[in-house]
């Protein structure tokens, strides 16, 4: 041939160029230079094509890494602490009466009709049991049962040394069954929005407490958040009785109200006492 020509030869993953008198060459079966070469540079290529898929796995996983947050909060102090202390204050007296009325009633009929044993003292079961199930269904009827509490770790170890007695008695009113009130922390609602009279709301669109929560500020206070609901009340209604709810609660306390989902408002009670 007068003159050497070229040919390109392409693939998805890489390509080859051989001259015209390579391909001619590479025809003839003894050129083991020739394979020897031609072998050497395809496996060059794929050398070159592994290195790439390589780095590109790499810029992955790091933009799939800068992806995710940069600090991970495992503090245990952010951690709810579980609420399974048993204490008299979470028994409900009322099923306590009901139960054991009924029972000593049931007894004492079996054994007084003889189906049960016991029949002497079936007198004195009936006795009893009747007042007990009285008191009980009284007590059960009257009851009111206590709301959720959310209690942060960093804010139970700030409770001891930096809550107010009034916001420990708060708490403590609220998470154990009451008897004979309305609803919890009736009389300082009726203080503070004044139910019925003048410059006041009705006793209807009194606002209700759902949940109270423990937890520290941002400048290291402690803080007891209480929840309320009140469909019929608007933010504007608790942002003029703040000075209220502080004057009541305190002292050396002071108050915050902030709107919070669908109907519900929160008073976040913040004591002024720091470590």
């Amino acid at each position: 041939m007068g003159g050497i020509g070229a040919a390109l030869f392409c693939s998805s993953q890489s390509f080859s160029v051989f001259s015209y008198a390579q391909i001619h060459v590479q025809n003839r079966p003894s050129s083991p230079l020739l394979v020897h070469k031609l072998s050497s540079f395809s496996n060059h290529d794929l050398i070159l094509a592994k290195t790439r898929n390589h780095l590109r796995f790499k810029d992955v996983a790091r933009a799939a890494d800068s992806s995710q947050p940069s600090s991970v909060i495992t503090s245990s102090d952010k951690d709810i602490v579980p609420d399974d202390e048993f204490s008299l204050a979470k028994v409900s007296f009322g099923v306590i009466g009901l139960g054991l009325g009924i029972s000593l009633l049931s007894y004492g009929f079996g054994a007084y009709f003889n189906i049960l044993p016991g029949s002497e003292w079936s007198a004195i079961m009936l006795t009893y049991g009747f007042p007990l199930a009285i008191i009980g269904m009284a007590l059960k009827y009257a009851e009111l049962k206590p709301v959720p509490c959310i209690t942060y770790a960093d804010a139970q170890l700030l409770r001891e040394k930096c809550a107010t007695p009034v916001l420990k008695q708060v708490r403590s009113d609220v998470i154990r069954y009451r008897y004979g009130d309305e609803q919890h922390l009736d009389e300082a609602l009726k203080r503070i929005f004044q139910f019925g009279m003048g410059g006041g709301i009705p006793r209807r669109s009194a606002p209700i407490l759902q949940n109270i929560r423990e937890e520290v500020t941002e400048d290291g206070k402690y803080c007891l958040v209480l929840v309320f609901e009140a469909k019929a009340l608007q933010l504007s209604d608790f942002e003029k009785r703040q000075a209220k709810f502080t004057s009541f609660f305190g002292p050396r306390i002071s108050s915050e109200i902030v709107k919070g989902e669908n109907d519900l408002y929160e008073v976040r009670l913040i004591s002024n006492t720091t470590l």
